[in-house]
């Protein structure tokens, strides 16, 4: 597993930050730092580091956090275990307790964002690019990313590829995704899932490193 940080010389302290909800539908509930119990969430409100977020059987929501991204499919538990910036540096770290997230991180010209999402069992550092995660498969939208398990060769995941972890922890080759109009169809807002998701099998740890 590995993670991405950047050492950028003369740039000022880093500033703690939050996400925002841009958009949400059906059951998504978030639980502050500290707080005893879950409470419903609304468009715009705040997401501090350490806030858990829950959506429920239909639940999704979109969140906003510098410069990345994130969209929340059903059944998903995560929180920002860091969010901070300072003059042309972007750090974000999400913990994904379970489900999937699709990420899209576009920093501004001149700037960086290290992006990465924990896993009990997986790490995915990005920059610059877009993809679907779910701890055992990656599905490539945007971009070009360096996908390895715990065993076996790095292989290259391409724009429009998908590859996953097997049970003898090597990364399948990358094949071209099914197209759309053969998936089941999909909630609103949830337009990547395409199936039924099933939870990570022990063991199938794996990394993902976008490359430029």
């Amino acid at each position: 597993m590995i993670a991405a940080f950047a050492v950028v010389m003369g740039v000022s302290a880093q500033t703690a930050g939050h996400g925002t909800i841009l958009e949400l539908t059906g059951e998504v509930e978030l639980k502050p730092a500290g707080a005893s119990a879950f409470v419903s969430a609304n468009p715009g409100d705040r997401v501090a580091p350490d806030t858990i977020v829950s959506t429920g059987f239909k639940g999704t929501a979109i969140i906003e956090a510098g410069s990345s991204v994130i969209t929340v499919g059903p059944l998903t538990r995560l929180s920002f275990a860091e969010i901070s910036s300072a003059s042309d540096i972007e750090d974000l770290t999400v913990n994904l307790q379970a489900g999937r997230i699709r990420v899209d991180v576009k920093p501004p010209a001149g700037t960086r964002t290290n992006f990465t999402v924990q896993s009990p069992i997986a790490t995915a550092s990005v920059r610059g690019t877009n993809f679907e995660f779910d701890s055992r498969s990656l599905k490539v939208n945007d971009g070009k990313v360096s996908f390895r398990g715990a065993r076996g060769m790095e292989v290259a995941v391409t724009e429009g590829q998908e590859s996953y972890v097997g049970k003898d922890e090597r990364v399948v080759q990358p094949s071209s995704v099914i197209t759309s109009s053969l998936r089941p169809a999909a909630p609103v807002g949830t337009e990547f899932y395409g199936g039924t998701l099933t939870p990570p099998y022990a063991g199938g740890n794996f990394t993902v490193t976008p490359e430029y």
